[in-house]
């Protein structure tokens, strides 16, 4: 461990294994086979996937009905993973100091072509490893993205270009879809956005319920106005969305 420089050989270490998930190998694959058996899938290649990043006992299932349909004979050759901050504020988006990312399935490599490329456009920061590895919202999704490729052999497995999501403008977050629009359009490459919906509760101050609603129990209302705010995201309306953020103040993270 210790990243001390950007293109450092070195690891960042499975930080959340063994308490957010299973951190021995055989117990790990063994549940995420598990989850992977039990989800539908839609029959189709996915080119971004929408998933959870709570711990495993929570949102493993639920996580493993997008990454079902993640076809490794497909010619995936890079997984773009982006995920939100959440210890540390930032106007912008971070990307990693190391060179690979452990998981107890087997370690990812990061791409450092595209990372270089990401670099120069002046957009990106790095993030300093202690922050690195206390973020769950990336780690959460390594030993799922493991699994999908584990049947290939180890040189023909996508390398990983892990991307930490501040807290972005809406011109920002313009600014970042533009630089990597090229990257989504080309089929070599696969995106995973980590993303919880509704944080609902007096911790996160967010407590709406329209109790005159005698028919909806509070858990039909929250499902109901999240599954407004995926149909949007489906139409692909950003400023759609963004509107719809600024009604609801839906505390989606991602």
């Amino acid at each position: 461990r210790g990243c001390p420089g950007v293109v450092a050989m070195a690891t960042r270490e499975a930080s959340h294994a063994g308490s957010w998930y299973s951190s021995d190998r055989a117990r790990l694959s063994k549940e995420l086979d598990g989850f992977l058996d039990a989800a539908g899938s839609h029959g189709s290649t996915p080119r971004a996937l929408i998933v959870p990043h709570a711990g495993y006992s929570y949102s493993g299932p639920a996580a493993a009905w997008g990454y079902k349909n993640v076809d490794a004979g497909a010619g995936v050759r890079r997984v773009f993973l982006l995920g939100p901050s959440h210890h540390v504020f930032l106007r912008r988006c971070a990307l990693s100091k190391c060179a690979a990312y452990a998981t107890p399935l087997g370690d990812l490599a990061v791409d450092r072509g595209v990372y270089e490329e990401l670099r120069a456009t002046g957009h990106f920061v790095d993030m300093d490893v202690d922050v690195d590895e206390a973020e769950h919202s990336l780690e959460l999704h390594l030993p799922y993205i493991f699994k999908c490729f584990e049947v290939l052999p180890e040189r023909d497995r996508p390398t990983l270009v892990p991307i930490m999501v501040g807290a972005l403008s809406t011109n920002a977050e313009a600014t970042y879809g533009e630089i990597l629009a090229p990257y989504l359009d080309d089929d070599a490459n696969l995106f995973i956005v980590s993303s919880d919906f509704c944080h609902w509760g007096k911790r996160f101050g967010y407590q709406p319920w329209d109790e005159g609603r005698k028919d909806v129990g509070l858990h039909e209302q929250i499902e109901e106005m999240d599954r407004r705010g995926m149909e949007i995201i489906e139409s692909k309306d950003a400023d759609a969305f963004a509107a719809y953020l600024k009604e609801t103040g839906n505390t989606i993270c991602g």
